[in-house]
């Protein structure tokens, strides 16, 4: 029977430790939350030698074990709660080879709690390049532990460190340093008053209660304890972190060598540029256009293949199977449903891609620190721009992101602006309507339908910014913030890191979206197939006497379009067609609208499974969704996705809410349904008269 051991990978933020995380698990990992917050939790498996596994948890980055947001004080909360089912039996600490120093006063922390630590320092195939040299040795004896030297772009030190967790029972538990003489009587007292109890383990849930809050108590009572004033209490943590800083100052001395004359150089020309007040947005505007051009020219031959392959799938089904309720189902609803998610996989993942890259080079920090400049003029904090630029991938991570927020207005602002965002779902929706709507000629080698996306992230980006300047105005923020960030080394991406990413993140969508699709195109089939009253029984008796001369198929189609119209489905559209028929809608579009809101993508597959029911007259392979969309047509026989309808819906899915788990976060964070309510009949009222008035100019 093989054992499981847990291991905690715990680091500061930008020192690699997704690659060591990546490099011991593969692709053998999954992401979730903690129980009852909204901070994401990554775990994963790896195999160690005599059958025994290593359970894995990537715990949030932090600085130090004196927690300021609720992703740091998750960290404390399982290295303090020894009857939590993750609490490490070994915790890795990834530090950085370039800045050790800062890395190694969190190091100095988790000694004190008395677990088992190995010391990770990770990047060592940059040492030669920037000069530096460490005696490794010195280093194990004088800091109590054993140290694995990684380089996970050359695959280095990774079998070493696996050997090490496997030996977690070896390494010392004595602490670096006794950092009770800050305060010597304090701390006795401290001692005398809880015998039984780790001394450090104390001062930590009592400070933790000066930054952050009640935090759990792990079954130690305070309330009877005579503590200092908070004020006393922020002093006596100035003093342990500069008594730790000292220590771990002379480590170095002995232990590390830098060459200061290769230390600096390539990296602060290269942010002279990126981060120039005019240069640095004009490359991340050309790099943008790059991304969005590559997204269409890319992905259009797998798009194509997967289109095609559904249509003659669902084509086939239909001519295999025995005529009947299971292969309508079948090749109409649930063929139909996921081939309207399947086909946008290519676009989502290279949208991922681009965004990896740009995040393991070290760019998208510089890309943060560049905006800043920008968002304080609206109202914003600096630490608003992380929350709306990851919403490019989806708002619900964005909104969670915004606890780093520690001002509560900001961040509120922050999170009623960042849906705005263009994020990911919205993705498929731009897609299918540009390649409809918009030519495909090309501007100073950039296609129409590129630059028109561009354009779309843009007024996403800009609504934003101006809602936050408005809601500002309205919320009287006068509080003042500081924006730091850190600027981590240029990296040339690891292939590895970026694939794992890529592949986590488009399964993730796939999945997410493809349950709720894949229950929506069901439910859709059945109120598509069957209908209420005479009308949808007799459709066939009805049809055929107005339209005695048609020919077969023209027949066929005529009546599955009238029984489609009287249907439950077609019921529920024919009522909501008044209010968005001034926008140039059908009755079909509004179901899709409407159903979207389970999530924006669903609109795609809404319309594939609505179109597909009963269709009668296409060739084998031809009957994608695209041609369906653009083949569909009003009764007087003009077409319903013209130029001007498919601007207005563009428009409409830039500033509508259409997402209830979004709203379910924003619940979560803002704990009231105030302020949900307020972004769902703001941001659709917005939504729908931008789209009123795109329409009615263009039409």
């Amino acid at each position: 029977m093989s054992k499981q051991i847990n291991v905690a990978l715990i680091g500061n933020p930008n020192t690699g430790k997704t690659s060591v995380f990546n490099a011991l698990t593969g692709l053998n990992q999954k992401v979730g939350n903690y129980p009852g917050i909204t901070v994401e939790k990554k775990e994963g498996l790896c195999k160690l030698p005599r059958g025994v596994k290593a359970h894995i948890i990537d715990l949030p980055g932090t600085y130090s074990l004196n927690a300021s947001s609720v992703d740091e004080n998750v960290v404390i909360e399982l290295l303090l709660n020894k009857n939590d089912k993750d609490f490490p039996d070994v915790a890795v600490l990834i530090s950085d080879v370039e800045n050790l120093k800062r890395n190694l006063l969190l190091f100095t922390q988790i000694k004190d709690l008395k677990i088992p630590t190995i010391l990770v320092i990770n990047m060592a195939d940059r040492m030669n390049r920037k000069g530096i040299s460490l005696n490794i040795p010195l280093l194990e004896q004088r800091l109590n532990t054993s140290i694995a030297l990684v380089s996970t772009r050359k695959n280095e030190g990774i079998q070493h460190l696996k050997d090490l967790i496997m030996d977690y029972k070896e390494l010392s538990l004595k602490p670096c340093l006794d950092t009770s003489t800050i305060d010597a009587e304090y701390f006795k007292n401290l001692k005398n008053a809880f015998p039984n109890q780790d001394l450090f383990k104390l001062w930590l849930v009592i400070t933790q209660d000066v930054n952050f809050g009640n935090v759990e108590r792990q079954e130690i009572d305070l309330s009877q304890f005579k503590t200092k004033s908070h004020s006393e209490l922020k002093r006596l943590q100035q003093k342990e972190t500069i008594k730790r800083y000292q220590f771990i100052n002379d480590v170095l001395k002995e232990g590390q060598t830098i060459d200061a004359s290769k230390a600096t150089g390539f990296r602060a020309k290269f942010d002279r540029i990126l981060t120039h007040k005019v240069w640095g947005y004009v490359i991340f505007f050309i790099i943008l256009l790059t991304i969005f051009q590559a997204i269409y020219d890319w992905a259009s031959v797998p798009m194509d293949f997967i289109d095609s392959s559904f249509a003659s799938l669902s084509d086939w089904i239909k001519n295999t199977f025995p005529p009947g309720i299971f292969t309508n189902l079948l090749a109409e609803g649930i063929v139909a449903g996921i081939g309207g998610i399947v086909i946008f996989i290519p676009q989502i993942a290279f949208l991922f891609l681009f965004i990896s890259v740009l995040e393991e080079s070290g760019y998208m920090s510089r890309v943060v620190f560049l905006m800043d400049r920008i968002m304080r003029r609206f109202g914003l904090s600096g630490k608003s721009v992380v929350p709306l630029i990851s919403g490019t991938a989806c708002a619900i991570p964005a909104i969670m992101a915004t606890r780093n927020i520690e001002n509560w207005k900001e961040r509120l602002i922050t999170i009623l602006v960042t849906p705005f965002i263009t994020c990911s779902a919205r993705l498929p929706v731009y897609l299918i309507i540009i390649a409809l709507v918009i030519p495909k000629g090309r501007f100073f080698g950039l296609s129409y339908q590129a630059l028109t996306l561009m354009l779309l992230y843009l007024i996403g980006f800009g609504m934003a910014v101006f809602s936050a300047y408005i809601l500002n105005r309205i919320l009287k923020t006068k509080s003042k913030s500081f924006f730091v960030i850190e600027m981590p080394s240029y990296k040339i991406p690891l292939l590895k890191n970026v694939v794992i990413t890529v592949v986590e993140k488009t399964r993730t969508f796939i999945f997410e979206a493809g349950r709720i699709i894949l229950a929506i195109s069901v439910i859709l089939w059945v109120l598509a197939s069957y209908g209420p009253g005479e009308s949808f029984t007799n459709a066939e008796t009805i049809v055929r006497g107005e339209n005695p001369t048609l020919n077969t198929i023209e027949l066929e189609d005529k009546i599955a379009a009238y029984k489609l119209e009287h249907s439950f489905i077609g019921v529920i559209g024919k009522t909501i067609e008044p209010a968005i028929k001034p926008l140039g809608y059908d009755w079909k579009i509004g179901i899709a609208l409407v159903t979207s809101f389970a999530a924006r993508e669903i609109f795609i597959g809404t319309l594939a499974t609505i179109y597909s029911v009963g269709s009668a007259d296409a060739k084998s392979g031809e009957n994608t969704i695209k041609n369906k969309m653009a083949a569909e047509v009003y009764p007087d026989g003009s077409k319903v996705f013209t130029f001007a309808s498919g601007i207005s819906l563009l428009l409409f899915y830039a500033f509508a809410m259409q997402c209830m788990s979004t709203l379910a976060i924003v619940k979560r964070e803002t704990n009231t349904w105030k302020w949900p309510l307020v972004q769902l009949f703001g941001m659709s009222s917005i939504a729908y008269i931008v789209a009123l008035i795109s329409f009615q100019l263009l039409k």
